[in-house]
């Protein structure tokens, strides 16, 4: 027997009659890429995003097609997020970071028919355009005052686009399981991999986001996604924000430590989010400044494992809560958020805990395997691969008919080695293919590296496996010290002495200026290992 119940699908364009219905006044802010900061509401947004989708049906976008963005965090990505999925095309975010020869893969694979392009972008799509040969047509994200002259074939002005168009506009219905969004992976190794969403699988992690032990999303709160909205969707924020009606800041192309700060203090922002280097640069602003932002309540911090000292430095210096969360692109991206329970009052317990990628959120389920695909125990001392499930992670990869990851018992491998424990508290070791083995045991670096990251004369650091004639492989510290500092591998690893296990301690240490980051604000390991990877230890003859 079927329950009686309206049969109404899910589909992303509720979410903004619903802003608009309920919180049609609230304000979405942005620095904008010219310059000066714009202002308007989610009653302005959502009349926008009909006027840019009848500018898309006039260009014959139809059902399905994808449409890239090239694209800062800025009102008017915002207005095309909702614009393009509403009338079922589907939303391809691009990341400018990446090189030319990823980002032509990626448009080709993607077979996208127009992109959305920022004004200092635009050379970007300018160097490729003659190697696209599916691309009907660039639209360049600005007015008519600010075009800049380009070579590109067909540059349309996206002012005059929206503006040439009526908001006369009823939103098409059509199956919630349709492709809405399409984020392709930033794998080290062969070709990008695409995750295509669905209207259903945004919507219900928009709801999960939301929750009060996620990202606390409401009216009341102010929220800055430092977080590039070609990341995932910014982590599924502006689905979310817009669900509950919150204010949302908008940095623009700006994401150094001053710009922010200049923000969040101006819109007494009370939620931000982004990864560790975005944090670091913000942090070491406010000890420069001497100031701090009063209003900020929370600091939402994933992409990549968040050091100790860090979250330390944001509740302890500055007075802000920090929530580590852990996810990826076939995730939609949220997976687990680390707040430590009720019951842990120990400030040291919770720190433990707070430290860990935390518990998983409603909808995503959790194991670890062996190399057998046997599942094993939850007390936080086995470790396995992380296997996940739940109905915003992807059940394949567009356009690729066979994926490893996907089981066919339903479970997508993630690539982690991790541990869980008894309170459901997910931890990562390393990935897969960054773990030190060495004599026939595991050694995780993430641990390390947390640790190491809270010595006060380290800025940044990562640890990486080095050939040893004994132990096959021994780790290796490399460190970018703070201005004016020479940590040596003695003050190190005295440092570390009983934070990690005796026979994890790293054999050397090795300054550097800098360390590789990729497109996503991750550490590239397999770049480090180019480096170093021919290191010779002390005790390594």
């Amino acid at each position: 027997m079927r329950g009686l119940i309206m049969d109404q699908p899910q589909l992303i364009s509720n979410l903004l009659i619903h802003a608009d219905f309920v919180s049609g006044d609230r304000e979405i802010v942005t620095r904008t890429v010219e310059g000066p900061i714009h202002r308007y509401t989610y009653h302005d947004a959502h009349r926008r995003a009909r006027q840019l989708a009848n500018a898309l049906q006039s260009l014959d976008v139809k059902l399905g097609d994808r449409i890239g963005t090239l694209a800062w965090n800025t009102y008017r990505h915002f207005e095309i997020y909702y614009a393009v999925s509403g009338i079922g095309a589907i939303t391809h975010t691009l990341n400018p970071r990446l090189h030319p020869s990823q980002m032509t893969y990626i448009i080709n694979h993607a077979e996208d028919a127009y992109i959305f392009v920022d004004l200092n972008l635009v050379g970007l799509i300018e160097a490729i355009e003659s190697e696209l040969p599916k691309l009907r047509g660039v639209v360049i994200m600005t007015d008519r005052a600010h075009m800049p002259e380009t070579s590109l074939t067909n540059a349309l002005c996206y002012e005059e686009l929206v503006n040439g168009h009526s908001d006369d506009l009823e939103w098409p219905v059509f199956d919630e399981n349709t492709a809405s969004s399409l984020c392709y992976t930033s794998g080290t190794t062969g070709n990008p991999k695409g995750a295509l969403y669905s209207h259903r699988s945004t919507m219900i992690h928009a709801y999960a986001s939301a929750l009060p032990d996620v990202l606390h999303m409401g009216e009341r709160e102010v929220i800055l996604p430092v977080v590039p909205m070609f990341h995932v969707n910014a982590w599924g924020i502006p689905y979310g924000a817009t669900m509950v009606g919150a204010k949302l800041v908008f940095p623009g192309a700006l994401l150094d430590g001053k710009s922010v700060h200049e923000l969040l203090l101006a819109e007494d922002v009370t939620m931000t989010a982004g990864v560790p280097t975005v944090w670091l640069n913000l942090l070491n602003h406010w000890r420069e400044a001497k100031t701090r932002v009063p209003s900020l309540k929370r600091v939402i911090i994933g992409g990549s494992a968040c050091p100790e000292s860090m979250i330390r430095a944001f509740q302890e210096e500055f007075g802000a809560e920090v929530r580590h969360a852990w996810g990826m692109t076939e995730m939609s991206p949220l997976g687990s958020v680390a707040i430590a329970k009720p019951r842990i009052t120990n400030d040291a317990e919770a720190m433990r805990k707070q430290i860990k990628q935390g518990r998983p959120v409603y909808g995503v389920e959790m194991r670890i395997v062996d190399d057998a695909g046997k599942s094993l125990p939850h007390d936080g001392k086995a470790f396995g691969e992380l296997q996940v499930r739940g109905p915003w992670i992807t059940s394949g990869y567009f356009k690729l008919d066979h994926s490893e990851a996907h089981g066919k018992d339903g479970w997508f491998a993630t690539g982690d080695v991790a541990t869980i424990d008894e309170d459901g508290y997910m931890e990562i070791t390393d990935r897969a293919k960054d773990v030190i083995k060495s004599g026939g045991e595991w050694i995780g670096t993430i641990e390390i590296e947390n640790h190491v990251m809270s010595h006060p004369d380290v800025l940044m650091a990562a640890v990486i496996g080095v050939p040893h004639p004994k132990w096959d492989e021994r780790p290796l510290i490399v460190v970018v010290p703070k201005t004016d500092k020479s940590p040596t591998h003695g003050e190190i690893t005295r440092f570390l002495d009983g934070k990690i296990a005796k026979w994890w301690m790293p054999d050397d240490t090795v300054l550097t200026d800098e360390l590789p980051i990729g497109a996503t604000g991750k550490v590239l390991k397999a770049k480090l290992r180019e480096q170093f990877g021919n290191h010779k230890l002390p005790n390594g003859n």
